[in-house]
């Protein structure tokens, strides 16, 4: 994972993903680096759009936070709220993934 945040600092900084840039800041973290991860996500990230994939991510994110809430006494829509959170978690998580490929 820090591999990916260290791309997405680079991107926020406006600064080029590239492998020594991304080595750069993992050192920083006083992280050992792994050229051979270093690579293969430079390589994965090579035609993603990564404001793109940022944007996709943090919609489905949002989307539980835009749901109303249950009242307490209101236990099968409280779990399936749950199951709504759950999801949206997972699209999240699908999302992240795509920075991959």
């Amino acid at each position: 994972m820090e591999y990916i945040y260290a791309a997405m600092i680079l991107h926020s900084a406006e600064k080029d993903i590239n492998e020594e840039n991304v080595k750069s800041i993992i050192e920083a973290a006083g992280i050992e680096a792994d050229d051979a991860r270093i690579k293969a996500l430079i390589a994965a990230l090579e035609d993603v759009d990564i404001d793109e994939a940022m944007e996709t991510t943090a919609m489905a994110a949002a989307a539980p936070a835009a749901a109303p809430v249950a009242e307490a006494a209101d236990e099968p829509e409280e779990e399936e709220e749950e199951e709504e959170e759950e999801a949206a978690e997972e699209a999240a998580a699908a999302g992240l993934g795509a920075l991959f490929g």
